[in-house]
């Protein structure tokens, strides 16, 4: 099965979004964010910035996805860099492209940039790099770029931790952050169908996951300061279930270009690790 290299660096045409307070308050809200200009709906949530581009980032993808490999699809990481905080009343014009495709032995990532602009004057706000993972797809070949790194060096973890941070996730939480991401796919919703494909029930979107760590990295690592935030990059390890606790544990990673750079990952209360290699860049 051979994915499309033919349109590897082709850019989207811009896609142009009014990002609006009672958006960004339901995302907050669906998120348990407690950060108050994300409650207020003032200033977006980090992972907020996934919402606008949904669109442009699937195109971009499906440009060199053979049809028969969409339902082989997990998200497998994704990368995001802030430039600007998103504000309410912001018009964003986003873009993406396909930038790389890798065949390894057990399936093939397809990897995409997605680039974020303030139309008032043109300036970078978010910039993102999402990776999909096809299972089992392993025939064809590849070409193109890989998505920055941000493993978690066996360094970094042996030293002790500087936070840990608890979290709980509630019941209905797929469904209220369905309703605000527009995320609807049936194994975060439909308990049937989750279980036919192989899932042990309906399981937490990976975004949403994400955005629980991201407000967790703020409140552990930043000071509660979200406009520090410069980078969060986290790699998909195993779905959340409704109901769990997880446990962020951040590690000292250095700095890099006026930031504090920390590891972490994040693990069930049962131990499974959910998300690896995530990386945090704070500014100092």
């Amino acid at each position: 099965m051979q994915f499309g290299l033919e349109s590897l660096g082709e850019w989207s045409e811009a896609v142009n979004s009014e990002i609006d307070a009672e958006s960004i308050r339901a995302y907050a809200a669906a998120t348990n964010d407690p950060i108050a200009v994300h409650l207020s709906g003032e200033q977006a949530p980090p992972v907020y910035a996934v919402v606008p581009v949904w669109g442009v980032m699937s195109t971009a993808m499906m440009g060199v996805v053979p049809a028969d490999a969409l339902m082989t699809v997990v998200h497998g990481e994704q990368d995001m860099r802030f430039h600007r905080q998103v504000t309410a009343g912001m018009t964003l014009s986003s873009i993406a492209s396909p930038i790389g495709v890798h065949v390894k032995p057990n399936g093939t990532t397809v990897v995409v940039r997605v680039d974020s602009r303030d139309v008032s004057d043109d300036s970078l706000v978010v910039e993102q790099y999402v990776t999909t993972f096809y299972r089992g797809i392993t025939g064809g070949e590849g070409a193109g770029l890989v998505a920055p790194d941000h493993r978690l060096s066996d360094e970094t973890m042996a030293a002790d931790p500087v936070a840990t941070f608890e979290q709980s996730i509630d019941t209905d939480q797929t469904f209220r952050y369905a309703d605000a991401s527009g995320d609807r796919m049936p194994i975060h919703l439909d308990v049937d169908f989750a279980t036919k494909v192989g899932l042990p029930g309906i399981i937490i979107h990976g975004l949403c996951t994400m955005a629980f760590t991201s407000w967790a990295a703020i409140e552990a690592v930043a000071e509660g300061d979200p406009t520090r935030l410069r980078r969060l990059a986290v790699r998909f390890s195993k779905p959340v279930l409704p109901g769990q606790t997880i446990v962020s544990t951040f590690w000292a990673a250095g700095e890099v270009e006026g930031a504090k750079v920390f590891g972490f990952e994040t693990r069930t209360s049962d131990g499974d690790l959910v998300i690896k290699d995530g990386l945090v860049e704070v500014a100092n």
